[in-house]
């Protein structure tokens, strides 16, 4: 049988594609760009029709198609969440449930790099459902933006149902399934999941990449997060030259880098002459620019995350996030008002993996405060469990300057901690760390 046959044999719609889904399923969705809307619909429509007994998904920050459809309120009696790194629409639900007194939204901690092992080692998925690619003349189909833990699942698990996007890039590296692999196949052409427009760095982003840029030179290997503070240093880095990308995200801004030539990978230690990332999410002209690129690969993110493999590239640049860090050094990113609101990710990964490479620089930078000046970010103690260990960070910026803590005692530590707060909250800092004996 030719691959065309076989994929016409495969080819169902939606609704005949989900209905080999077993009535109590454990089911990975492919994550942002790749979360297939046709598919997910007709899941909907079987959870409406009560067809499941138990529905328990496996996810990581969903997008539109999965927000607007499984993650409902009068669905979770059947359908239980699992992500492994949530948004505001779990933080919703998880309001929701605290009203009712019922837990409606289960955490999964882990770091990125450790996901896919745990999909094919400690999860039993009977089911993943995927957007990808066209199919190729060797028959195979590409996960596209996404490689992360999809192309692990889509590998790993015992069904596996792909919905046919012309949209989705095809992208070189390890993001490739084969039609053999495939049960059921379903069509639907459909603009993919866009990333809003990125707001305009206030004057406080930018002041704190100013600090930043200081820490930057050609020839690193850029890994940068999301946000306002990246946003501004990237477009900062349009300065430096010879750079490569080995990042768990790609995202227009550093699309922008590659075009520009600022980029070319060509001093990289592996990898050499690529953009190596394990997600991406941005715009269509972001997805036409990355199709059928051999410029650009996908790996999962056992590869790209892995702290070994980041090290392996001498200057490695890492530029992340935080919500709150305490006096030793612990860093919260992942709780706010007690409660979970998103969750690791790759930060620790790239925070290790950079700290491994020959002149590599690992930086978490916030405004000092938060909540229009309520809150500091510098804090007594953390409010929720520590993402990144005091063992683990090196620099920490705010508008008030950079400063590593990296060789620092604890009390060296709390005052350079305590000269990055807002000054309103700096008497109060230091009478706490003086209190408890800390300076």
């Amino acid at each position: 049988m030719s691959y065309k046959e076989e994929y016409r044999k495969k080819l169902r719609s939606a609704a005949d594609a989900v209905q080999i889904i077993p009535k109590q399923s454990t089911m990975v969705i492919g994550l942002g760009m790749s979360e297939p809307p046709a598919l997910l619909s007709a899941v909907e429509d079987r959870v409406k029709n009560k067809e499941f007994d138990k529905l328990r998904l496996y996810y990581m920050h969903p997008a539109t198609p999965l927000q607007n459809t499984l993650l409902k309120m009068e669905y979770l009696e059947t359908v239980e969440l699992y992500p492994f790194y949530g948004t505001h629409k779990e933080w919703e639900l998880l309001k929701e449930g605290l009203k009712e007194g019922v837990k409606l939204v289960n955490y999964i901690p882990a770091n990125f790099h450790q996901i896919p092992h745990i999909m094919t080692h400690d999860l039993m998925l009977d089911t993943c459902v995927v957007t990808v690619s066209p199919m190729t003349g060797g028959g195979y189909f590409s996960t596209g933006t996404s490689s992360d833990y999809t192309i692990v699942a889509a590998r790993n698990a015992k069904r596996l149902i792909i919905e046919v996007n012309e949209n989705m890039p095809q992208v070189f590296g390890n993001t490739y399934i084969h039609i053999s692999e495939v049960d059921a196949i379903v069509e639907n052409t459909v603009e993919l999941p866009q990333e809003p427009p990125h707001k305009e760095p206030s004057a406080i982003d930018e002041k704190i990449a100013s600090h930043i840029i200081g820490h930057c030179k050609d020839g690193m290997t850029i890994q940068i997060g999301a946000g306002n503070v990246p946003n501004a240093v990237c477009k900062k880095l349009s300065q430096f030259n010879d750079m490569g990308i080995h990042s768990e995200l790609l995202s227009p801004s550093m699309v922008q880098l590659i075009k520009s030539g600022n980029v070319n990978n060509r001093l990289k230690s592996i990898d050499v002459g690529k953009s190596v990332f394990t997600l991406s999410a941005g715009n269509t002209e972001m997805f036409e620019f990355i199709h059928n690129n051999p410029g650009i690969e996908g790996h999962p993110a056992s590869y790209v995350n892995d702290p070994c493999v980041i090290g392996r590239n001498d200057r490695a640049f890492s530029l992340n996030a935080f919500v709150e860090i305490d006096l030793f050094g612990q860093v919260n990113a992942e709780f706010i008002a007690g409660h979970q609101y998103s969750t690791v990710g790759g930060q620790l990964d790239f925070i290790e993996g950079a700290q491994r490479s020959k002149e590599g620089v690992s930086i978490l930078s916030a405004t000092s405060t938060a909540g229009g000046g309520k809150f500091s970010r510098i804090v007594k103690s953390i409010s929720g469990p520590a993402t990144d260990t005091r063992n683990s960070i090196q620099y920490v910026a705010t508008e008030y300057g950079i400063t590593s803590l990296r060789g620092k005692s604890t009390s060296e530590r709390a005052r350079a901690l305590i000269d990055l707060a807002h000054p309103d909250f700096r008497p109060e800092l230091e009478e706490y760390a003086r209190s408890q004996h800390y300076i």
